[in-house]
């Protein structure tokens, strides 16, 4: 444990959410409105996200947006008239709801003008978030956890004071769709023999054949400062875009990476069917949904 530097990380205070991409999966359904601002039961993809963020600690919220993305910022912004009609109403449980959401974070936006890529939004940052770490999450991947995926990777950071990312076993064709990683499993107080890795090498979207592991990543980060130089010193790479995972790759030449293998279950909302998952099982996790939902779906003929 030659990296171990326990003590000497800064807090995670700030959570970037990258959300300029053209969401071209959902189309036509993204053609007016964000596909961060799908709902998943009731709520926007990005709203689980940053409420896993406010879980973990971190209320300074960073959101990175591009063209049509305005429905973003109108959602975590104050509403007078619809909070008035609530108000006069007399719907106050909907009206704290509705508050809320303006109340529970302080929120940022920096535009992204061209999608480049992961990388070149996360560089898009660098003024905001400074010489100090910050976590990186992707809405599209909706993860319900009982602790949240984030505060499990902040135990690693703040542990070792290095980056972490969050992994997951990936088998088959898909493991083409993700940043994979070469690493050996270390043992660390309180978790499995193979949940926490050392990370060596990392390959963006590899053939299936060529993949150095099964362990993928998926759309949890927490990273250190160090990472802003590494994007800025690399060439673009697979689709010509700056991928995040080849500033982890640059990154590896100076600094140490972990990877956790988190405990919960990930959802691809990006994806269609992973979507329409992820909303099944929500619902019937709802105390107000969930029995007359289960009784619906137990009466069709399937």
């Amino acid at each position: 444990m030659e990296f171990r530097i326990e003590g000497m990380s800064s807090k995670v205070r700030k959570a970037v959410f990258p959300a300029a991409g053209l969401g071209t999966r959902f189309l036509p359904a993204t053609k007016a409105q964000p596909k961060e601002m799908l709902p998943l039961v009731d709520k926007p993809l990005i709203q689980y996200g940053v409420e896993e963020a406010i879980h973990s600690g971190m209320n300074n919220i960073i959101i990175v947006t591009g063209r049509g993305k305005s429905a973003i910022e109108d959602h975590f912004d104050v509403s007078f008239e619809l909070e008035h009609m609530l108000e006069t109403r007399g719907k106050r449980d909907t009206l704290a709801q509705v508050r809320s959401i303006s109340d529970m974070i302080d929120v940022s936006y920096v535009r992204q003008k061209e999608a480049l890529g992961l990388g070149h939004a996360v560089l898009r940052v660098k003024e905001l978030v400074g010489p100090e770490p910050f976590s990186v999450v992707l809405s599209d991947d909706v993860i319900d956890a009982e602790i949240p995926c984030l505060q499990q990777l902040l135990e690693i950071h703040s542990f070792y004071g290095a980056s972490v990312v969050a992994l997951m076993e990936v088998d088959g064709p898909e493991i083409s769709s993700y940043g994979v990683v070469n690493a050996d499993p270390i043992a660390h107080p309180g978790l499995g023999d193979h949940s926490l890795y050392r990370i060596h090498n990392l390959v963006e979207k590899p053939k299936q054949g060529e993949a150095p592991s099964n362990l993928a990543i998926i759309g949890r980060y927490i990273l250190t400062p160090e990472i802003f130089e590494s994007i800025e010193a690399i060439a673009p790479g697979s689709g010509g875009e700056i991928q995040l995972t080849d500033s982890l790759k640059h990154l590896l030449r100076s600094r140490p990476i972990y990877g956790l293998k988190f405990e919960g279950k990930r959802y691809d909302a990006g994806d269609k069917l992973g979507f329409l998952k992820a909303t099944v099982e929500f619902a019937l996790k709802r105390h107000d949904l969930g029995a007359p939902f289960r009784q619906y779906l137990k009466s069709l003929s399937l």
